[in-house]
């Protein structure tokens, strides 16, 4: 195992997920906190959008407004310029809290969900991937998924990435996406060792992927044919984001693992940024 020397770039928080590099910053959810932050350029983390039922995932229209999970009323909010909007509904298609989320180049969005409330040791619900329009039009697009968690989408948008959380092993799964943005070709990229959940997911420019793995406490580095080649030490990463001004930074978000209103009163959590060339 390779460790390596993270700087903190922000701490203080409650429970930093879904890191996104956009427009030359960071910006990722302080779950529990219920805010969207960006990290401006001298390193203050800045709240952009308060979201009562918890923020997740994050991504971006063409046009740069923000998309971003909210898990507990399952839904997608647009932030234009007057504030938050709903983008979409997904609590008819999403059987439970709804999390992690990529948009692709075009706007169109992958969304995840928990499948329902259980936790290990109890076996998890198989449970849908769905995919939201530009325009909001939502649609189930993939089935039968352990907790379908980080997910990333290449930038040609021809295949898409899931980390199945609560399969056995854990392990990340890739689709071929169509022009209509329908899934298929569903194969198993890789699966992990025992113990090792993976989490968030980042896509570097070799298109291998960084996966967080908060239980096995380090992220792994997969290369586009499945193998891990890389492993950093650090405890309890959640999420992460590949981006800085040569593209070259890991951003980590981690938190320790306390219940919600433990976390608020304590803030342990952090982002992190871990030079990887």
């Amino acid at each position: 195992m390779t460790t390596e020397s993270a700087q903190k770039l922000a701490d203080g928080l409650v429970f930093p997920e879904g890191a996104r590099w956009h427009a030359g910053t960071l910006w990722f959810s302080d779950m529990h906190a219920h805010t969207v932050l960006r990290v401006e350029p001298d390193g203050t983390p800045v709240t952009v959008a308060e979201v009562p039922e918890c923020p997740s995932g994050l991504g971006f229209l063409p046009d740069g407004r923000l998309l971003v999970v909210s898990m507990h009323d399952r839904r997608i909010l647009r932030l234009d310029p007057d504030g938050l909007h709903e983008h979409a509904n997904l609590w008819d298609l999403a059987p439970w809290h709804c999390n992690d989320m990529a948009v692709d180049g075009s706007g169109r969005a992958y969304v995840g969900n928990f499948g329902d409330a259980s936790a290990p040791p109890d076996p998890p619900h198989p449970t849908v991937l769905v995919c939201v329009e530009p325009t909001g039009e939502a649609r189930v697009v993939a089935h039968e998924l352990m907790f379908p968690n980080g997910i990333a989408v290449t930038p040609d948008r021809t295949s898409l990435f899931v980390a199945e959380t609560r399969s056995t092993p854990g392990r990340l799964t890739t689709f071929r996406i169509g022009e209509d943005g329908d899934l298929s070709d569903r194969r198993i990229l890789c699966e992990f060792g025992s113990g090792e959940l993976p989490d968030g997911i980042a896509l570097d420019a070799e298109l291998g992927i960084w996966v967080a793995m908060p239980f096995s406490a380090e992220v792994v580095h997969v290369t586009h044919e499945g193998e891990i080649d890389r492993r950093v030490s650090i405890e309890n990463p959640y999420a992460v984001a590949v981006g800085g001004p040569d593209g070259g930074d890991l951003f980590v978000c981690t938190a320790p693992t306390w219940e919600p209103e433990e976390a608020k009163r304590l803030r342990g959590g952090a982002v992190h940024r871990i030079r990887v060339g």
